[in-house]
C-alpha cells in the first residue's frame, strides 16, 4: 500500500508539473492529408490545443506559429527534415505562456479563452498552394491548405459558435495572421467581435545597407515557388505584384478586420535580413552590428536609425485608422509576445508606461485605443530585455 500510495504521489506531482509549465499535447491533423494540406514533406499539420473554460468557453485565440521561409527547392528539402516542415519532427507537448497563456496573472485578458498554437511547417507564411508535386524532390507547397484545414477543424470543435476571437502569430506567423486577416473573420459568426494580432510581422519594404530591396526579391522568390499568389489578399495583388503583398504596408490599408501591430523598432530579424542581409554585406563589415548594436560604429549607427525611419513611415496605414493598435517599442527584439516575461512580466518592455498585454487587452475590448510610440533610440527605453525570439 505504500508503495501504491508512494506511486500515486509521483504521477500527481509529475501531472502537476506539466501543468505548472503549461504544456499542451499535440493535435496531428491526419484528416487534412487527403484534402492535400500537408507540410512540406507530405505529413500531416498539427496543433496544440488547450481548452477554453468558464466564461472563455466561447472565445477563441488561434496563435501561427513563425520560423522564416524557404526560397528555393534546396532550402525547403532541408527545412523538410526539421520541424519546420514535418510534423515528424515537432515536439509532442509545447509549453504555453505569454498570449497563450493560461494564468490569470500573468494573462488576464485571454488566461481562461480556447487557445491553438498552429505548427508551422510549410515555409510560406501559409500561403502556398501548388497541386502539382515534383518526384524528384517530392516537396508539397500547401501553407494556404494547411490553414484552411486547421480553422475547419477548430470550427468543429466549436469556434463556430465564438463570441470573441483573435488571429495571432509571431514572425512569419504574425505575417501570416495579417494575410488571413480578413479571411478569418468572414468565416466566424458575424455577431462575434473577431480582431488580428502581429507580433514581429511587420517586415518592411526597405532598403538595405546597399542601397536595394533585398527583402523583395527575397520574398519574390517564396511567392513564386510556394505559388502564393492566389492565396494573398486580391484588394493587394489586383493593384501590385504579389510579392509586394507580403509586406504589410501594402496590405493593411484595405484591411476591414482591427488590427494590432507588437512590433521592436529595431527589430533583430529586420536588422539582419532587411537591412543588413548577408547578401549584400560583402566584407562582413555588419556580421558583429547587426547582432549586437553596441558594436556598431558612430556610421552604422546613424544607418540603424534610418531603419527605424522606414518603419515609421511603413507603418503610416496603421494611424489612418483608430480600430488600429500599435505598440512600437526602441528594443533590439523579435516576438515578445510569447513569454510571460515580455507580455506582463515585471521586467517586460513598456511604451507610455503601458506592457503589451495590457495594451493588447484595453484594445481588444474597446476600453481605451492604443497607438503608442517609444522613444528614438535603440538604448533609450530601459525596459527593453535582451534580445527576445521566442519562436
Amino acid at each position: 500500500m505504500g508503495k501504491l500510495k508512494h506511486c500515486w504521489s509521483s504521477v500527481l506531482v509529475l501531472a502537476m508539473a506539466v501543468i505548472g509549465t503549461g504544456a499542451v499535447p499535440i493535435t496531428y491533423l491526419q484528416s487534412a492529408v487527403a484534402k492535400g494540406a500537408v507540410c512540406l514533406d507530405g505529413s500531416a499539420p498539427a496543433y496544440h490545443f488547450d481548452k477554453g473554460f468558464g466564461s472563455g468557453v466561447n472565445n477563441w485565440i488561434v496563435h501561427m506559429e513563425g520560423g522564416g521561409w524557404c526560397t528555393d527547392v534546396a532550402s525547403c528539402i532541408k527545412r523538410k527534415g526539421t520541424m519546420k516542415g514535418s510534423s515528424k519532427f515537432m515536439n509532442k507537448d509545447f509549453g504555453f505562456s505569454g498570449i497563450l497563456g493560461g494564468k490569470q496573472n500573468t494573462n488576464p485578458d485571454f488566461y481562461n479563452w480556447n487557445r491553438i498554437k498552429v505548427r508551422y511547417c510549410d515555409g510560406s507564411s501559409f500561403t502556398g498552394n501548388v497541386e502539382a508535386v515534383n518526384p524528384a524532390n517530392k516537396l508539397f507547397f500547401r501553407g494556404a491548405r494547411v490553414w484552411r484545414a486547421v480553422i475547419d477543424e477548430l470550427m468543429a470543435k466549436g469556434m463556430k459558435n465564438a463570441q470573441n476571437a483573435i488571429l495571432s502569430g509571431c514572425s512569419a506567423g504574425a505575417l501570416a495572421a495579417i494575410l488571413h486577416c480578413d479571411t478569418f473573420r468572414a468565416i466566424l459568426p458575424r455577431t462575434a467581435r473577431v480582431k488580428c494580432v502581429s507580433d514581429a510581422g511587420y517586415f518592411i519594404h526597405g532598403k538595405d545597407i546597399s542601397g536595394g530591396s533585398y527583402i523583395q526579391s527575397y520574398y519574390s522568390k517564396v511567392v513564386a515557388l510556394h505559388g502564393s499568389a492566389k492565396s494573398l489578399p486580391v484588394s493587394c495583388t489586383s493593384k501590385m505584384k504579389p510579392e509586394l503583398c507580403f509586406f504589410p504596408q501594402y496590405v493593411v490599408p484595405s484591411m476591414r478586420t482591427p488590427l494590432f501591430v507588437i512590433n521592436a523598432a529595431f527589430d533583430s530579424w529586420q536588422i539582419k535580413n532587411v537591412l543588413a542581409p548577408t547578401g549584400v554585406d560583402k566584407r562582413k563589415e555588419w556580421a558583429n552590428c547587426k547582432l549586437d548594436l553596441k558594436k556598431c560604429s558612430a556610421a552604422q549607427l546613424k544607418t540603424v536609425q534610418g531603419f527605424r525611419d522606414q518603419m515609421m513611415r511603413a507603418l503610416s496605414p496603421i494611424h489612418s485608422t483608430p480600430s488600429r493598435g500599435l505598440f512600437l517599442d526602441s528594443c533590439h527584439a523579435h516576438c515578445q509576445g510569447g513569454s510571460a516575461a515580455s507580455w506582463s512580466g515585471a521586467k517586460g518592455p513598456q511604451v507610455a508606461n503601458t506592457k503589451i498585454s495590457k495594451a493588447v487587452g484595453n484594445w481588444f475590448y474597446g476600453r481605451s485605443a492604443f497607438q503608442k510610440i517609444d522613444c528614438p533610440s535603440p538604448i533609450c527605453n530601459p525596459t527593453c530585455p535582451a534580445i527576445s525570439t521566442d519562436e
